[in-house]
């Protein structure tokens, strides 16, 4: 279990530096919109943009913690462990399979 906490720390450590920066850098770019007076169209078209994106973000983690939830129990049912080959196969072809189905729930959407 020690290994896959060692693992896995620096991982979330650097995806929660990319949403720091990422927030901060939004948070500015709508701050210079907001003072350069932008068109209210523009603004509008922004907006809805940004909340379609967040929609397809949800639903795309949405899919993505489901599916490594029930890798993660299948892993468990066939006392699989972290030197298994299996198990890692297991929880990334989870992973790929619910950035596929995110990928063709977005198509439909259009």
């Amino acid at each position: 279990m020690g290994d896959i906490l060692s693992l896995l720390i620096p991982i979330v450590g650097f995806v929660c530096l990319v949403v720091i920066v990422r927030a901060i850098i939004e948070g500015r770019v709508k701050r210079r919109f907001a003072e350069t007076h932008a068109s209210e169209a523009l603004v509008r078209a922004i907006t809805q943009a940004d909340a379609a994106k967040r929609k397809h973000f949800s639903l795309k983690w949405g899919l993505l913690m489901v599916l490594s939830g029930v890798a993660f129990g299948f892993i468990e049912y066939f006392n699989l462990s972290s030197q298994d080959p299996g198990a890692y196969g297991l929880l990334m072809g989870a992973v790929g399979l619910g950035l596929l189905l995110s990928s063709f729930l977005k198509q439909g959407d259009g």
